[in-house]
């Protein structure tokens, strides 16, 4: 008989932890999908299809991405950067994972979206404020508590003026302490939430609610418009 297969949550927190033990806290993305890629491990994320949030923002707010730019940060395997492209957005979407990235191209080959290698927290100079629209999904909640401020800035500091940013993101209480929060993810507070926005990135809409497959988990989607 066969032995039962991990919880592919608690392979997760295992690769994320050998990277962190070793000062890496980065390094466990890539890890991860090239474990799945062998079949080791699975990609607790990929969803095999666009986020639910991401899904219903496009059809209630319909944005025409005739003429625009998109950046999805950390792509993963495609899916929301393939929603955001059929909306007619010149999309870019990179992952700091090489796997990743391949397995983005590979489920999706004649896709329009250029798929790159980048880390958020040092991203391309020429990206700065260039991208008409940001879209971070459950990126910055992969980075441990005390890289959120850095990636949070990195962020936004995408976002051209007039552009839009679309936050999603798992949430917690602000009174729940860091240390009482292991991780992967890191779920992000509201004020982690308000921090996204500066003084020309202004939060315009705010929503909180519960993970169908998971009542009492609770979900940030949160838009910002730079003036």
């Amino acid at each position: 008989m066969s032995e039962p297969a991990e919880d592919p949550d608690v392979v997760t927190q295992r690769i994320a932890r050998e990277s962190l033990d070793q000062d890496d806290p980065t390094g466990w993305f890539e890890r991860l999908y090239s474990a799945a890629s062998e079949g080791a491990a699975v990609v607790p994320w990929d969803r095999g299809a666009a986020h639910q949030l991401l899904a219903e923002w496009a059809e209630q707010a319909q944005p025409s991405g005739a003429g625009k730019t998109a950046l999805i940060v950390g792509a993963g395997t495609g899916w929301d950067a393939e929603l955001i492209a059929d909306l007619g957005y010149d999309t870019t979407a990179f992952d700091i994972s090489p796997t990743a990235i391949e397995a983005a191209r590979s489920n999706h080959p004649d896709s329009k979206v250029e798929y790159v290698t980048a880390d958020l927290l040092d991203p391309p100079p020429e990206w700065h404020r260039a991208f008409d629209l940001v879209v971070e999904i459950y990126t910055v909640q992969a980075l441990p508590i005390e890289l959120q401020p850095v990636a949070i800035k990195q962020v936004g500091e995408q976002v051209a003026p007039g552009g839009t940013l679309l936050v999603i993101a798992a949430a917690r209480p602000d009174d729940q302490p860091d240390e009482a929060v292991e991780g992967p993810p890191w779920p992000l507070t509201r004020s982690a939430i308000d921090s996204f926005a500066t003084s020309d990135l202004h939060l315009i809409q705010l929503t909180r609610s519960p993970n169908p497959t998971a009542p009492t988990l609770h979900r940030w989607r949160a838009e910002y418009v730079r003036e």
